[in-house]
């Protein structure tokens, strides 16, 4: 979402006064803030001073270090199919240093990281996609003659925030997937003075990148995170949640193989290999090109590339996942009737399962005194 603005701003200039010298009205500015509060999930309450932070704000510092990864996750935040507000925000944000999207090379560029950190100490976000290889003492990245995470590091040490972006940041990605000959590990395992928040995916969706970085400028601080730092307004609920095949897989009508009648008429991926039932993720939500699609409305099972390890957890990619709990539709209707009403209260269940264990213990009492009966009377014949 971020691309070189033709926009400079002026000294001192705040963003709400260069978004409105770009054309922005009051109308677009709030409808984006509040989106924002819907993405993040706060009440509309919260819209005021959402829009008030952001209109404050002055040109925030931001340096990106790009380490060991395909740079798959800087096309995703670049790439949007239109100037959106939010793309405004990401434009008006001072990229210092981004050494795939920056001009110059060399010393040059080193020397802007530099003067960045140092000019802006304590005050700077840091964003930072890709692993850090470990192996060898780091020799599997050098940039400019030091390793990936004496870069991190010296760049982590300063920063006011950290934000992980990808996979690769997260825990190690494809590099990370046994043998990881290069030793590669997620960013938090590297920086621990502090909190990361990862923005995970492989790769990450760009509106959430948007949304925690409008989190930070707002308050000030990283949104709440789960136990593997990622914002829990984007990852607190499963793919298998909120996608909408879910009425298929409870109704037991599943793709079976690629191309089929089922899978021509939508019906759950689940035993093509989906990973949803173990994936949180906000897929279904924000989708990808401006909310045109995503993997599933594709016809392609989750992979569950949010998830830690996930090239070696989730592997095989087409194969299913074991016992997910689900109706299907060929169940007996009295089976699922049961079910339900068993589901009434704790008392019923108690008494429901206590009623059937007695009658199924009962049913084999009687069963066995029948079998000995009809074996006596063979023996007396």
């Amino acid at each position: 979402m971020y691309y070189p603005t033709s926009h400079p701003w002026s000294a001192d200039q705040t963003l709400g006064d260069h978004l409105a010298e770009r054309g922005v009205n009051r109308r677009d500015f709030l409808e984006f803030c509040g989106s924002m509060c819907a993405v993040l999930g706060l009440s509309n309450s919260m819209l005021p001073r959402i829009a008030a932070q952001l209109e404050a704000v002055k040109r925030p510092s931001v340096i990106w270090l790009q380490l060991q990864e395909c740079t798959g996750c800087v096309e995703s935040v670049l790439r949007t199919a239109e100037p959106t507000i939010g793309d405004l925000v990401l434009d008006v944000v001072s990229l210092d240093y981004q050494h795939t999207l920056m001009a110059g090379a060399g010393a040059a560029v080193e020397k802007a990281l530099a003067d960045s950190m140092a000019a802006n100490k304590g005050k700077y976000v840091l964003v930072v996609t890709g692993s850090v290889p470990l192996n060898e003492n780091g020799i599997f990245l050098t940039i400019g003659g030091r390793t990936g995470r004496e870069i991190l590091e010296e760049a982590a040490r300063d920063a006011a925030a950290v934000v992980g972006v990808g996979a690769c940041a997260h825990f190690g990605s494809v590099q990370a997937a046994r043998p990881n000959p290069t030793g590669a590990v997620g960013i938090r395992e590297i920086i621990t003075d502090k909190p990361v928040v990862n923005i995970a995916g492989c790769p990450p969706i760009g509106d959430v990148v948007t949304a925690t970085l409008v989190h930070f400028l707002t308050f000030g601080r990283l949104p709440e995170m789960d136990s593997e730092g990622r914002p829990l307004f984007a990852y607190g609920k499963r793919i298998h949640d909120q996608c909408p095949r879910r009425a298929h897989f409870d109704a037991g009508q599943y793709v079976e193989v690629f191309d089929d009648e089922a899978a021509r008429k939508g019906w759950c991926l689940y035993k093509v290999g989906c990973k949803g039932p173990a994936t949180f993720s906000p897929c279904p939500i924000f989708q990808w090109n401006t909310r045109t699609s995503w993997p599933i409305g594709a016809g392609h099972p989750c992979i569950g590339c949010t998830e830690p390890f996930f090239w070696d957890t989730m592997a095989p990619f087409y194969g299913r996942l074991p016992n997910v709990a689900g109706f299907g539709i060929e169940s007996k209707v009295d089976t699922i009737g049961a079910a339900l009403a068993i589901g009434a209260t704790a008392g019923v269940v108690a008494h429901a399962v206590a009623t059937g264990v007695y009658q199924l213990r009962h049913r084999k009492k009687a069963e066995a005194a029948a079998s000995a009966a009809g074996s006596s009377t063979t023996k007396e014949g």
